[in-house]
């Protein structure tokens, strides 16, 4: 198996898009994205079982810098990041598996957050925030330079409209 050029890594912070949002979402036994359901996005909402998730500059900071900070650590090259106020955009070429880079980093930004939030101690941990990511997120295999110059772009220029959870 050959290695792609990039992965482009894409996850959200708790609670801040969730199925049924209006954006687009997916579902497991679902093809694509799929439309807007009002239903399936008040349930959504009715399980949370924190409040969501929106990151302030400072944390945006947090997350920027650790993400820097561990690739360079890994020796993975970012191409292109952003973090934005809901979610995290990463262009990065590794030879580590993509959902080892998005769960290494998600990882990482949440002790650094937590840290920077006071949760550090058994006691504040159990009563403070638990979950400041989704589970999971996306991670897209990029193997050519086209494809690889149209994400850049699109991570470093085309986020502004995507920061406005669904109500």
């Amino acid at each position: 198996m050959s290695l792609p050029l990039a992965y482009h890594i894409t996850w959200t912070t708790y609670g801040t898009w969730l199925p049924g949002d209006s954006r687009g979402w997916v579902r497991d036994e679902a093809f694509g994205i799929l439309p807007s359901e009002p239903e399936t996005l008040s349930g959504a909402r009715h399980r949370l079982r924190e409040v969501p998730v929106i990151l302030d500059e400072s944390q945006r900071e947090i997350v920027r810098s650790t993400i820097e900070e561990h690739c360079r650590i890994r020796d993975w090259h970012i191409h292109a990041l952003n973090v934005r106020t809901n979610h995290i955009h990463l262009i990065v070429t590794s030879s580590v598996q993509p959902e080892t880079i998005m769960c290494q980093l998600k990882a990482w930004c949440s002790r650094r957050l937590s840290a920077a939030a006071g949760v550090t101690e058994v006691v504040a941990k159990k009563a403070g925030r638990r979950r400041w990511f989704t589970e999971h997120g996306s991670t897209k295999w990029i193997n050519d330079n086209g494809y690889l110059e149209q994400a850049i772009h699109y991570v470093l220029h085309g986020q502004d409209h995507r920061d406005q959870p669904s109500n």
